[in-house]
């Protein structure tokens, strides 16, 4: 309630009857009860007693209305960095080093037609590896604009002061020689992927003599499939270009999963990967970086499927204004409520057992003990 108490009201001031922080502390309630539309915030709010909404500084339920010009025109940019600042304070003190994987991903429900064809809003976003909490996020119209997108949230995330110490895990889109260098000033590690998009980069490292370096293996089973990897770590040469990179590392995935057309068989995928990192090997041996590299794909598996598939956010006819950014940051605001509150905890499970108790939906915002 403290931070949204200090998101700027887009509204003119006459007619004003419910604050710009009780609208969106409704919003994000609703959205922890598995609301996923306005008309959904809505009915949700209007169904909830009053002496609840109470706790959010509202004297009555806001309209439909309300809460459309509100999310409409709120400012992104603003209540990502807020929401990002508040769950950083939140798993600062989880132990170990922090790690964050920085992925985008594309709002595909809110695609708009413009004079240059159809565009959807792209969003990248910062987790936190174990927690599975959001630390921000930024927009972009493409896809194309990602890196300096990516960019941009690195400074956000090291003007609030979330870089110090911490590790950056990045696709291979943002394997650049500029994007290491700003994660380096701002005092984090880089963990970069290398992948056959760089062709001569990804030449240079097959090249390298990995047959002479030792090799750690770790195997994985489940749902029916087994997965092997196998990676090899040396210092990295002299022609690499990145700045503060002490490491280069070798990962071959072999994964054995059932046949997709249900023949009974099993087939095989082989992929092999090359990885620099600034972290040296005594805070990053082998199996630590493995680690590091694997669970990047939390942001994936644990934020865009959730906001993907619990949500329905692909198919989210929100188009207007900030509306399509502003959901989608409820939408992981939600889930790192839920996640803080209980690391195990089953996002749609969370949402039913929410939307049935709506005042353990507020708690969540209101009482330290929610968290």
């Amino acid at each position: 309630m403290e931070v949204f108490a200090q998101v700027s009201d887009p509204r003119a001031c006459r007619g004003v009857r419910h604050s710009v922080a009780g609208v969106l502390a409704a919003g994000l309630s609703a959205t922890l009860a598995g609301a996923r539309s306005f008309d959904a915030i809505a009915q949700w709010s209007a169904e909830t007693d009053p002496d609840l909404l109470g706790q959010l500084g509202l004297n009555r339920s806001p309209s439909e209305a309300t809460f459309r010009r509100v999310i409409t025109a709120a400012d992104g940019d603003e209540l990502d960095a807020l929401l990002g600042a508040f769950f950083h304070t939140r798993i600062a003190a989880s132990g170990g080093r922090r790690v964050i994987a920085i992925d985008g991903k594309t709002v595909r429900g809110a695609r708009t037609r413009t004079s240059t064809g159809a565009r959807a809003p792209h969003l990248v976003s910062a987790l936190e590896h174990q927690a599975g909490a959001v630390l921000g996020q930024v927009s972009v119209e493409a896809r194309s604009n990602e890196i300096p997108a990516a960019r941009t949230l690195l400074s956000t995330l090291e003007n609030a002061g979330m870089l110090t110490g911490a590790v950056v895990t990045l696709d291979a889109m943002h394997t650049q020689t500029e994007t290491a260098a700003q994660i380096v000033a701002g005092g984090a590690d880089y963990v970069l992927t290398v992948k056959a998009n760089q062709k001569n980069l990804f030449q240079a490292c097959k090249r390298l003599p990995w047959k002479h370096i030792p090799t750690q293996e770790q195997v994985q089973t489940g749902h029916g499939r087994r997965a092997h990897r196998a990676i090899k770590v040396t210092t990295v040469p002299a022609w690499i270009e990145f700045s503060g990179a002490t490491q280069i590392a070798k990962i071959r995935r072999t994964t054995t999963r059932p046949n997709s057309k249900r023949s009974g068989r099993m087939e095989k995928t082989v992929e092999i990967v090359y990885v620099i990192t600034s972290a040296g090997h005594r805070e990053a041996p082998a199996d630590v970086l493995a680690s590091w590299v694997q669970h990047h794909w939390c942001i994936e598996n644990r934020l865009h499927w959730v906001r993907d598939v619990t949500f329905d956010e692909d198919r989210s006819q929100i188009r207007t204004g900030s509306a399509p950014r502003v959901m989608a940051t409820l939408r992981s605001a939600a889930i790192s409520l839920h996640r803080l509150h209980d690391p195990a905890i089953n996002i749609a499970a969370a949402l039913r057992h929410h939307g049935r108790h709506p005042g353990k939906a507020i708690m969540l915002l209101t009482s330290e003990k929610g968290l």
